[in-house]
Protein backbone atom coordinates (compact mmCIF):
# COMPACT_ATOMS: atom_id res chain seq x y z
CA UNK A 1 0.00 0.00 0.00
CA UNK A 2 3.02 2.67 0.58
CA UNK A 3 4.81 1.54 -2.64
CA UNK A 4 2.59 4.42 -4.43
CA UNK A 5 4.60 7.48 -2.14
CA UNK A 6 8.41 6.36 -2.93
CA UNK A 7 7.20 6.04 -6.95
CA UNK A 8 8.67 8.72 -9.39
CA UNK A 9 6.24 11.44 -9.77
CA UNK A 10 7.84 13.95 -12.20
CA UNK A 11 5.38 13.08 -14.51
CA UNK A 12 2.55 13.60 -13.07
CA UNK A 13 0.23 15.81 -14.47
CA UNK A 14 -1.88 16.32 -11.62
CA UNK A 15 0.02 16.97 -8.47
CA UNK A 16 -2.63 18.05 -5.94
CA UNK A 17 -4.78 15.14 -6.78
CA UNK A 18 -1.18 12.86 -7.42
CA UNK A 19 -0.52 13.52 -3.36
CA UNK A 20 -3.88 13.24 -2.12
CA UNK A 21 -3.39 10.03 -3.23
CA UNK A 22 -0.47 8.90 -2.44
CA UNK A 23 -1.00 10.49 0.81
CA UNK A 24 -3.60 8.51 1.79
CA UNK A 25 -2.05 5.13 0.97
CA UNK A 26 0.92 6.09 3.26
CA UNK A 27 -1.50 7.17 5.75
CA UNK A 28 -3.07 4.15 5.75
CA UNK A 29 -0.13 2.29 6.44
CA UNK A 30 0.98 4.64 9.20
CA UNK A 31 -2.74 4.17 11.24
CA UNK A 32 -2.68 0.23 10.66
CA UNK A 33 1.16 -0.57 11.87
CA UNK A 34 2.08 2.87 14.08
CA UNK A 35 5.31 3.31 12.35
CA UNK A 36 6.98 6.37 11.68
CA UNK A 37 7.64 7.77 7.76
CA UNK A 38 10.56 6.19 6.09
CA UNK A 39 13.38 8.08 4.73
CA UNK A 40 12.53 7.30 1.47
CA UNK A 41 9.07 8.17 1.90
CA UNK A 42 9.87 11.59 3.00
CA UNK A 43 12.09 12.16 -0.02
CA UNK A 44 9.27 11.42 -2.43
CA UNK A 45 6.97 14.04 0.03
CA UNK A 46 9.77 16.39 -0.62
CA UNK A 47 10.23 15.53 -5.05
CA UNK A 48 6.12 16.35 -4.75
CA UNK A 49 6.65 19.52 -2.97
CA UNK A 50 9.05 20.45 -5.71
CA UNK A 51 7.06 18.98 -8.49
CA UNK A 52 4.02 21.33 -7.35
CA UNK A 53 6.41 24.39 -6.91
CA UNK A 54 7.43 23.91 -10.68
CA UNK A 55 3.94 23.41 -12.11
CA UNK A 56 2.66 26.48 -10.22
CA UNK A 57 0.90 24.97 -7.69
CA UNK A 58 0.85 27.32 -3.83
CA UNK A 59 2.58 24.97 -0.51
CA UNK A 60 -1.08 26.36 0.97
CA UNK A 61 -2.88 24.70 -1.52
CA UNK A 62 -1.28 21.65 -1.65
CA UNK A 63 -1.32 21.24 2.50
CA UNK A 64 -4.37 21.70 2.25
CA UNK A 65 -5.39 19.17 -0.58
CA UNK A 66 -3.23 16.71 2.13
CA UNK A 67 -5.02 17.47 5.53
CA UNK A 68 -8.89 17.54 3.32
CA UNK A 69 -7.97 13.96 2.46
CA UNK A 70 -7.15 13.41 6.08
CA UNK A 71 -10.25 14.53 7.24
CA UNK A 72 -11.86 12.98 4.44
CA UNK A 73 -10.83 9.77 5.39
CA UNK A 74 -10.60 9.83 9.03
CA UNK A 75 -13.12 7.11 9.97
CA UNK A 76 -12.27 5.09 7.07
CA UNK A 77 -8.09 4.30 7.95
CA UNK A 78 -7.56 0.98 8.92
CA UNK A 79 -5.90 1.70 12.25
CA UNK A 80 -9.24 3.64 13.33
CA UNK A 81 -11.38 1.07 12.23
CA UNK A 82 -9.73 -1.35 13.91
CA UNK A 83 -9.24 0.22 17.07
CA UNK A 84 -11.32 -1.77 20.07
CA UNK A 85 -10.19 0.75 22.82
CA UNK A 86 -9.45 4.42 23.59
CA UNK A 87 -5.98 3.76 23.98
CA UNK A 88 -5.81 1.78 20.32
CA UNK A 89 -7.80 4.95 19.16
CA UNK A 90 -5.49 7.48 20.45
CA UNK A 91 -1.91 5.73 19.49
CA UNK A 92 -3.23 5.41 16.04
CA UNK A 93 -4.27 8.89 16.27
CA UNK A 94 -0.88 9.79 17.47
CA UNK A 95 0.87 7.75 14.67
CA UNK A 96 -1.90 9.54 11.83
CA UNK A 97 -0.60 12.92 12.94
CA UNK A 98 3.12 12.50 13.55
CA UNK A 99 2.90 11.22 10.23
CA UNK A 100 0.76 13.97 9.39
CA UNK A 101 3.32 16.87 10.25
CA UNK A 102 6.33 15.40 8.90
CA UNK A 103 4.64 14.62 5.46
CA UNK A 104 4.02 18.30 5.65
CA UNK A 105 7.35 19.49 6.46
CA UNK A 106 9.06 17.53 3.97
CA UNK A 107 6.35 18.61 1.60
CA UNK A 108 7.52 22.14 2.34
CA UNK A 109 11.10 21.38 2.17
CA UNK A 110 10.65 20.38 -1.55
CA UNK A 111 8.52 23.23 -2.51
CA UNK A 112 11.27 25.54 -0.47
CA UNK A 113 13.93 24.03 -2.28
CA UNK A 114 12.09 24.75 -5.95
CA UNK A 115 11.56 27.85 -5.11
CA UNK A 116 15.03 28.63 -4.05
CA UNK A 117 16.76 26.95 -7.18
CA UNK A 118 14.11 28.97 -9.22
CA UNK A 119 15.30 32.04 -7.35
CA UNK A 120 18.79 31.21 -8.13
CA UNK A 121 18.01 30.34 -11.79
CA UNK A 122 16.21 33.29 -11.86
CA UNK A 123 19.28 35.61 -10.66
CA UNK A 124 21.71 34.06 -12.63
CA UNK A 125 20.24 34.40 -15.64
CA UNK A 126 19.29 38.34 -14.36
CA UNK A 127 23.26 38.72 -13.91
CA UNK A 128 24.39 36.94 -17.53
CA UNK A 129 21.91 39.92 -18.96
CA UNK A 130 22.37 42.71 -16.94
CA UNK A 131 26.50 41.57 -17.42
CA UNK A 132 25.75 41.34 -21.72
CA UNK A 133 23.41 44.85 -21.62
CA UNK A 134 26.16 46.77 -19.22
CA UNK A 135 29.21 45.73 -22.03
CA UNK A 136 27.42 44.83 -25.04
CA UNK A 137 28.75 41.33 -24.96
CA UNK A 138 25.83 39.25 -26.74
CA UNK A 139 23.69 39.41 -30.10
CA UNK A 140 21.90 42.52 -30.23
CA UNK A 141 18.71 40.87 -31.50
CA UNK A 142 19.11 37.73 -28.60
CA UNK A 143 19.69 40.48 -26.34
CA UNK A 144 16.32 42.65 -27.10
CA UNK A 145 14.85 39.23 -26.63
CA UNK A 146 16.11 39.06 -23.12
CA UNK A 147 15.12 42.15 -22.56
CA UNK A 148 11.38 41.55 -22.53
CA UNK A 149 11.75 39.09 -19.64
CA UNK A 150 12.96 41.70 -17.20
CA UNK A 151 10.86 44.56 -18.80
CA UNK A 152 12.56 46.25 -21.14
CA UNK A 153 11.67 47.54 -24.68
CA UNK A 154 15.14 48.00 -26.40
CA UNK A 155 13.95 49.85 -29.23
CA UNK A 156 13.87 53.10 -27.66
CA UNK A 157 15.77 55.60 -26.09
CA UNK A 158 17.58 54.85 -22.52
CA UNK A 159 19.50 56.53 -20.37
CA UNK A 160 21.50 55.30 -17.13
CA UNK A 161 22.37 56.29 -13.69
CA UNK A 162 25.13 55.02 -11.63
CA UNK A 163 25.34 55.45 -7.86
CA UNK A 164 28.82 54.89 -6.02
CA UNK A 165 29.96 54.96 -2.22
CA UNK A 166 32.14 54.59 0.32
CA UNK A 167 31.53 50.79 0.30
CA UNK A 168 30.83 48.37 -2.85
CA UNK A 169 27.30 47.53 -2.88
CA UNK A 170 25.68 44.17 -3.56
CA UNK A 171 21.89 42.95 -4.43
CA UNK A 172 21.07 42.18 -0.71
CA UNK A 173 22.56 45.11 0.51
CA UNK A 174 19.99 47.21 2.33
CA UNK A 175 20.61 50.31 0.43
CA UNK A 176 19.40 48.80 -2.17
CA UNK A 177 16.45 47.16 -1.13
CA UNK A 178 15.34 50.43 -0.24
CA UNK A 179 15.96 52.00 -3.40
CA UNK A 180 14.62 49.60 -5.25
CA UNK A 181 11.27 49.20 -2.89
CA UNK A 182 10.91 53.16 -3.40
CA UNK A 183 11.15 53.02 -6.88
CA UNK A 184 8.59 50.35 -7.23
CA UNK A 185 5.93 51.97 -5.05
CA UNK A 186 6.54 55.57 -7.03
CA UNK A 187 6.29 54.04 -10.37
CA UNK A 188 5.30 50.72 -10.68
CA UNK A 189 6.38 48.17 -13.53
CA UNK A 190 7.54 50.49 -15.92
CA UNK A 191 10.85 49.80 -18.08
CA UNK A 192 13.22 50.56 -15.25
CA UNK A 193 15.71 48.17 -14.38
CA UNK A 194 18.09 48.20 -10.90
CA UNK A 195 20.78 45.88 -10.89
CA UNK A 196 24.50 46.65 -9.12
CA UNK A 197 27.54 46.01 -10.94
CA UNK A 198 31.19 46.43 -9.70
CA UNK A 199 29.99 47.36 -6.20
CA UNK A 200 27.72 49.87 -8.10
CA UNK A 201 24.35 50.71 -7.75
CA UNK A 202 23.11 51.21 -11.46
CA UNK A 203 19.41 52.18 -12.69
CA UNK A 204 18.26 51.85 -16.14
CA UNK A 205 15.25 53.83 -17.33
CA UNK A 206 14.00 54.94 -20.44
CA UNK A 207 14.64 58.57 -21.34
CA UNK A 208 10.87 59.35 -21.27
CA UNK A 209 10.81 58.43 -17.76
CA UNK A 210 13.65 61.20 -16.65
CA UNK A 211 11.82 61.44 -13.16
CA UNK A 212 12.67 57.74 -12.35
CA UNK A 213 16.02 58.45 -12.84
CA UNK A 214 15.50 61.87 -10.85
CA UNK A 215 13.90 59.66 -8.05
CA UNK A 216 16.89 57.27 -8.57
CA UNK A 217 19.08 59.80 -7.63
CA UNK A 218 17.53 61.41 -4.47
CA UNK A 219 16.59 58.09 -3.03
CA UNK A 220 20.72 57.27 -3.15
CA UNK A 221 21.93 60.82 -1.81
CA UNK A 222 19.44 61.13 0.99
CA UNK A 223 17.36 57.44 1.70
CA UNK A 224 16.37 58.35 4.89
CA UNK A 225 17.50 57.38 8.69
CA UNK A 226 19.18 54.28 9.27
CA UNK A 227 20.77 54.55 5.78
CA UNK A 228 24.06 55.28 4.60
CA UNK A 229 23.78 57.92 1.55
CA UNK A 230 26.43 57.19 -1.62
CA UNK A 231 28.86 59.83 -2.39
CA UNK A 232 27.81 60.50 -5.32
CA UNK A 233 25.29 60.05 -8.83
CA UNK A 234 26.21 60.22 -12.50
CA UNK A 235 23.74 59.91 -15.43
CA UNK A 236 25.30 59.32 -18.87
CA UNK A 237 23.14 60.95 -22.30
CA UNK A 238 20.29 58.69 -23.72
CA UNK A 239 21.06 56.88 -26.55
CA UNK A 240 18.72 54.65 -28.57
CA UNK A 241 18.99 50.35 -28.73
CA UNK A 242 20.81 47.81 -26.79
CA UNK A 243 24.01 49.25 -28.00
CA UNK A 244 23.13 53.34 -26.38
CA UNK A 245 22.62 51.85 -22.83
CA UNK A 246 26.34 50.24 -23.31
CA UNK A 247 27.09 54.06 -24.24
CA UNK A 248 24.97 55.70 -21.45
CA UNK A 249 26.41 53.15 -18.76
CA UNK A 250 30.19 54.31 -20.01
CA UNK A 251 29.19 58.05 -20.05
CA UNK A 252 28.03 57.87 -16.66
CA UNK A 253 31.10 56.08 -15.37
CA UNK A 254 33.65 58.64 -16.79
CA UNK A 255 31.59 61.19 -14.86
CA UNK A 256 32.40 59.90 -12.09
CA UNK A 257 35.86 59.20 -12.56
CA UNK A 258 36.54 62.18 -14.12
CA UNK A 259 34.31 63.88 -10.52
CA UNK A 260 36.89 61.16 -8.49
CA UNK A 261 40.01 62.83 -10.35
CA UNK A 262 39.12 66.43 -10.46
CA UNK A 263 37.54 66.26 -6.57
CA UNK A 264 34.74 68.08 -7.72
CA UNK A 265 32.20 68.83 -4.94
CA UNK A 266 28.99 67.56 -6.79
CA UNK A 267 27.15 64.98 -6.23
CA UNK A 268 24.65 65.05 -9.22
CA UNK A 269 27.02 64.87 -11.96
CA UNK A 270 25.23 64.47 -15.67
CA UNK A 271 27.68 63.26 -18.61
CA UNK A 272 26.26 66.20 -21.23
CA UNK A 273 27.54 68.90 -18.58
CA UNK A 274 31.21 67.20 -18.60
CA UNK A 275 32.02 66.19 -22.03
CA UNK A 276 34.85 69.03 -22.07
CA UNK A 277 37.30 66.38 -19.95
CA UNK A 278 36.97 63.71 -22.91
CA UNK A 279 37.91 66.06 -25.46
CA UNK A 280 40.30 67.47 -22.96
CA UNK A 281 42.05 64.27 -22.44
CA UNK A 282 41.64 63.03 -26.28
CA UNK A 283 44.90 64.11 -26.92
CA UNK A 284 46.76 62.55 -24.05
CA UNK A 285 50.11 63.59 -24.98
CA UNK A 286 49.34 67.09 -26.28
CA UNK A 287 47.63 67.74 -22.89
CA UNK A 288 50.87 66.80 -20.78
CA UNK A 289 52.49 68.42 -23.19
CA UNK A 290 50.70 71.66 -22.20
CA UNK A 291 51.04 70.69 -18.10
CA UNK A 292 54.92 70.41 -18.64
CA UNK A 293 55.18 73.32 -20.08
CA UNK A 294 52.95 75.96 -18.50
CA UNK A 295 53.27 74.58 -14.96
CA UNK A 296 56.45 72.64 -14.81
CA UNK A 297 58.02 75.86 -13.53
CA UNK A 298 55.98 75.71 -10.27
CA UNK A 299 58.28 72.77 -9.45
CA UNK A 300 60.96 75.28 -8.29
CA UNK A 301 58.97 77.14 -5.79
CA UNK A 302 59.38 76.33 -2.30
CA UNK A 303 57.37 73.38 -1.07
CA UNK A 304 56.75 72.45 -4.67
CA UNK A 305 54.37 72.39 -7.67
CA UNK A 306 51.42 71.22 -5.54
CA UNK A 307 50.63 74.66 -3.29
CA UNK A 308 51.09 76.90 -6.19
CA UNK A 309 48.52 74.33 -8.56
CA UNK A 310 45.94 74.28 -5.64
CA UNK A 311 45.98 77.96 -5.54
CA UNK A 312 44.88 78.25 -9.52
CA UNK A 313 42.29 75.78 -8.87
CA UNK A 314 41.03 77.28 -6.14
CA UNK A 315 41.28 80.72 -7.81
CA UNK A 316 39.31 79.36 -10.95
CA UNK A 317 36.47 77.86 -8.67
CA UNK A 318 35.81 81.00 -6.71
CA UNK A 319 35.78 83.20 -9.95
CA UNK A 320 38.85 84.68 -8.76
CA UNK A 321 37.33 86.37 -5.82
CA UNK A 322 40.56 86.79 -3.58
CA UNK A 323 39.07 86.70 -0.40
CA UNK A 324 36.48 83.58 -0.72
CA UNK A 325 40.26 81.73 -1.97
CA UNK A 326 42.09 82.68 0.28
CA UNK A 327 39.38 81.57 2.82
CA UNK A 328 39.17 78.21 1.55
CA UNK A 329 43.05 77.57 0.89
CA UNK A 330 43.13 79.18 4.67
CA UNK A 331 45.88 81.81 3.80
CA UNK A 332 45.68 85.54 4.16
CA UNK A 333 44.28 87.78 1.35
CA UNK A 334 48.17 89.18 1.43
CA UNK A 335 49.49 85.59 1.67
CA UNK A 336 47.47 84.64 -1.37
CA UNK A 337 48.50 87.75 -3.27
CA UNK A 338 52.05 86.49 -2.88
CA UNK A 339 51.57 83.18 -4.32
CA UNK A 340 49.55 84.74 -7.25
CA UNK A 341 53.01 86.43 -8.14
CA UNK A 342 55.19 83.68 -8.00
CA UNK A 343 53.03 81.92 -10.48
CA UNK A 344 53.30 84.90 -12.78
CA UNK A 345 56.77 85.04 -12.08
CA UNK A 346 57.74 81.05 -12.25
CA UNK A 347 55.15 80.28 -15.10
CA UNK A 348 55.01 83.88 -17.47
CA UNK A 349 51.47 83.26 -17.02
CA UNK A 350 49.50 86.25 -15.18
CA UNK A 351 46.11 84.78 -13.63
CA UNK A 352 44.44 88.81 -14.06
CA UNK A 353 44.93 88.07 -17.75
CA UNK A 354 41.88 86.59 -19.07
CA UNK A 355 43.67 84.68 -21.72
CA UNK A 356 46.84 83.82 -19.55
CA UNK A 357 44.27 82.48 -17.26
CA UNK A 358 42.31 80.38 -19.03
CA UNK A 359 45.32 78.95 -19.92
CA UNK A 360 46.50 78.35 -15.97
CA UNK A 361 42.87 76.95 -16.07
CA UNK A 362 43.16 74.33 -18.49
CA UNK A 363 46.82 72.80 -17.29
CA UNK A 364 45.75 72.80 -14.01
CA UNK A 365 42.89 70.84 -15.00
CA UNK A 366 45.29 68.26 -17.15
CA UNK A 367 47.30 68.29 -14.14
CA UNK A 368 44.15 66.74 -11.83
CA UNK A 369 43.69 64.47 -14.76
CA UNK A 370 47.09 63.38 -15.41
CA UNK A 371 47.61 63.19 -11.18
CA UNK A 372 50.46 65.99 -11.94
CA UNK A 373 53.17 66.33 -9.77
CA UNK A 374 52.99 63.66 -8.13
CA UNK A 375 52.81 61.22 -11.58
CA UNK A 376 55.94 62.35 -13.65
CA UNK A 377 54.71 63.02 -17.18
Amino acid sequence: MTAGIDQDISGSPDVPAELSRRYLDLLGDVSRTGRLLRRSELESLRTLGERGAETGHGLQRMAAHCLAATRQAWRTLPGITAAVTVADLRRTGDAVLAATEAALAALGEGHERAQRTAVRQEEAARREFIDDLLYGRSDLGLLAEHAERFGLRLAGGYSVAVAVGDVPYADVHPLVHRVERELVGRFGDRDVLLATKDGRLVCIAPDCDRAVLEAFADLALRPGQGYRPVLRVATGRRHSGAGGVVHSYEEALGALDYAERLALPAQRLKAEELLVFPVLMRDREAMADLVRNVLGPLTAARGGARPLLDTIAVQAETGYVNAEAARRLGLSVRTLGYRLERIRALTGYDPADALHRYTLETAAMGARLLNWPEQVL
